[in-house]
């Protein structure tokens, strides 16, 4: 199948007309800009793409919105939407306007790659927009390319990787993920007003507040029906998001870096490569744009050495110990955690300098000797002893005041002149835009990972940028650090994996902070959020996987959750916590042999289900926001099995009682259910539902179902 079609409908405009399963998405070189003329379902005709203008402007020229459908809108003639690209030339010329010149097609396996070629009309500025074509999943993936090649310095101002444009319609529903430390991913869903929407970051990195996502529904849209134009930025520095409703009903999404304290300086013979921008649309609901997302996340974004590896379970030892970790009390809990069957044992903070408290030693990464006089080798022989795995916590980009590195190179941290350097969680932000910093992070991950059988890292970040001084960079190159610190935490990533193939990374950040596209080529997963409390956890969850494969996602079996101050059911935490990479953090040194003996079984069901957990397709069947009962479905990538997986919040006046309806199976084939003896058909799960009654609160329900 030929996923994009060239036509050239005269001598000076050209139509191309890209195509997936389900989608078109159109655009034209009309002699003056590249504009979008369609995004939606796929047509049947080529012809159908075709611009279609009304024989006249209503408006005449009194058009003063000047809204483009431009692919990339670049700053400078007559038009006042957001623009792609804003730069200022060497002559202090502010306006650049691209020409087209040329378009390539080329194929690799399963993508189809379109590259339209541009050129200032008098300045010597290349821009290359590449769309790479995902049509198994309905997706888009667009990036561009700045490229100097002239002689003198080009000062980028604003550079964004795409602009997005929705057809008309009556109203939009935008739908975003913002939150707050403990409470990440919370769904916001309102009708799109008129102006402009920002979703937006600018502390260093993605974060709890906001997430680079979105969807815009036509307003009918449900979790399994109606049209949904979708997206996410594959970036994890300063970003933002914005979106456009003009008074004449034309809504269009650009999004990249951040303009926000930003200049790149360009030089001559360079490139400028913005992150990734992944669009897709369908007719099936938020659901649909989901699955749409994760199977393009496992398949082309989380590291391909491990991509198809199943998630080991994790035991944690934090809550254990905290930062009085020792030999003994670590073993002690291995111990516990092996005969539960758990397959990684993760030693968290306080291991490394003189790390007692979040007040010092961050920075110092040499073993503390009085806790381990003969270093990690006899803790990690005991774990694998034992039959585990051994990870251990970093924290590479911070440093504590309190420590020997920051005492040796207190101009490693960002920070102004004559200004006070303010403490985050009593830390400073390490400069990784300085190669010199990148280098340090490096040599001691070297001396970790290749002196020590260390198959896990746990990498957190656990503050926010403030006074970012880069006071010796390159002239004219300090305010590219938001971009530079980002690049280099990607560079030291991509160094590490190709030395050590087989260490698993797990990105977390003061809980679920760093949680992208970006960071997500180089981890295999993420901390979700330090609040592990289940019913918490129902909400958190729902919208980190709106954007996000469960495979993705890292959340612990523990105790009477602090925050909250409410305790569960082993039973209700487990099932929550399988919903995803199955982790255990509760200090099971103070449990019961009952609660281990519980706790083993549900570690060895869990193993049982782990392929439907971590790759099958997921389906929200009840939303916690709309009823005491939220359900969840997991289909084995195969078809042969499903996981059905349902919590009640409380009952009221008796039992409640409804029937699930599920999702995704195939209607003539018929499934054996955990507590049925007759087996259903596929259409009947799916059409009658399957009965459900539970009583009391915080009660929860797997059930299984196997192909017959």
């Amino acid at each position: 199948m030929r996923f994009v079609q060239f036509i050239e409908t005269s001598q000076n405009e050209y139509l191309w007309v890209l195509e997936t399963q389900n989608m078109g998405y159109a655009f034209v070189w009309n002699a003056h800009r590249l504009e979008n003329v369609y995004w939606g379902a796929k047509l049947p005709y080529p012809a159908d793409y075709l611009p279609r203008e009304l024989p006249f402007d209503p408006l005449g020229n009194w058009n003063f919105a000047r809204n483009t459908h431009e692919e990339f809108p670049a700053w400078g003639d007559y038009k006042f939407n957001e623009p792609c690209l804003k730069v200022r030339f060497g002559d202090g010329v502010r306006a650049c306007l691209l020409d087209y010149r040329d378009a390539t097609i080329s194929e690799n396996g399963a993508v189809t790659t379109l590259t339209i070629h541009l050129q200032d009309e008098h300045y010597p500025l290349r821009v290359r927009l590449i769309y790479n074509i995902y049509a198994d999943y309905d997706l888009i993936v667009r990036r561009a390319e700045i490229e100097n090649v002239g002689g003198e310095a080009v000062e980028i101002e604003q550079i964004l990787s795409a602009a997005w444009h929705l057809p008309q319609r009556d109203a939009y529903q935008l739908t975003s993920l913002s939150g707050k430390w403990g409470g990440e991913f919370q769904l916001q869903r309102v009708e799109l007003p008129r102006g402009k929407q920002i979703i937006e970051r600018r502390r260093g990195s993605t974060g709890f507040d906001s997430n680079p996502f979105f969807a815009l529904a036509d307003g009918l849209a449900q979790e399994d029906d109606g049209e949904v134009w979708f997206g996410a930025l594959a970036f994890s520095g300063n970003y933002k998001i914005v979106i456009e409703r003009d008074a004449f009903e034309h809504v269009n999404v650009s999004g990249g870096i951040h303009d926000f304290d930003f200049r790149w300086r360009l030089d001559a013979g360079e490139t400028f490569v913005t992150p990734n921008f992944v669009a897709g649309y369908t007719a099936a609901g938020y659901g649909a744009a989901s699955r749409a997302l994760h199977a393009y996340e496992l398949e082309h974004v989380v590291p391909r050495a491990t991509a198809r590896q199943p998630r080991p379970i994790v035991y944690n030892s934090w809550y254990v110990t905290e930062f009085d970790v020792s030999l003994e009390n670590q073993e002690k809990a291995a111990e516990l955690a092996a005969k539960m069957g758990v397959e990684l044992f993760v030693m968290d903070d306080g291991w490394f300098g003189q790390r007692n408290t979040d007040r010092a030693g961050l920075g110092d990464w040499y073993v503390n000797r009085d806790k381990f006089p003969s270093g990690l080798a006899p803790l990690i022989n005991r774990v694998n002893e034992l039959g585990m795995e051994f990870g251990i916590w970093v924290e590479p980009e911070m440093v504590n005041p309190d420590s020997d590195l920051y005492r040796a190179h207190p101009d490693w941290v960002y920070h102004f002149p004559n200004r006070p350097l303010s403490t985050g969680r009593n830390q400073y932000v390490l400069n990784v835009a300085r190669p010199d910093v990148q280098q340090f992070i490096l040599d001691f991950m070297h001396d970790l990972l290749g002196n020590n059988n260390i198959k896990f890292i746990k990498w957190d970040m656990n503050r926010h940028f403030s006074e970012p001084g880069w006071m010796d960079a390159p002239e004219g190159r300090d305010r590219e650090l938001w971009v530079r610190h980002t690049r280099g935490v990607y560079a030291i990533f991509r160094q590490l994996r190709e030395a050590y193939p087989n260490v698993l990374f797990e990105s977390c950040s003061g809980g679920g902070g760093r949680i992208d596209l970006g960071i997500m080529q180089y981890a295999e997963q993420f901390w979700m959020s330090d609040n592990t409390d289940p019913y918490d956890d129902l909400f958190i969850q729902e919208g980190f996987t709106l954007a996000h494969a469960p495979l993705t996602r890292m959340m612990w079996v523990t105790d009477t959750n602090w925050l909250n101050g409410r305790s569960y059911s082993l039973e209700f935490r487990f099932h929550l916590a399988m919903m995803g990479v199955l982790g255990m953090g509760a200090d099971i040194t103070r449990w019961s042999q009952a609660d281990l003996d519980k706790a083993a079984e549900f570690v060895a069901l869990y193993k049982d289900i782990r392929e439907t957990m971590q790759f099958g397709a997921f389906y929200r069947l009840r939303s916690p926001r709309e009823s005491a009962l939220s359900a969840f479905e997991f289909i084995h990538p195969s078809g042969r099995e499903a996981v059905v997986t349902v919590f009640l919040s409380q009952s009221q006046f008796g039992y409640f009682s409804t029937n699930v309806r599920l999702a995704g199976l195939e209607p003539n084939t018929r499934y054996q259910v955990d507590g049925w003896d007759e087996p259903w058909s596929g259409q009947a799960l799916m059409q009658r539902g399957l009965p459900i009654a539970l009583k009391g609160a915080f009660i929860s329900k797997l059930i299984r179902l196997a192909r017959v």
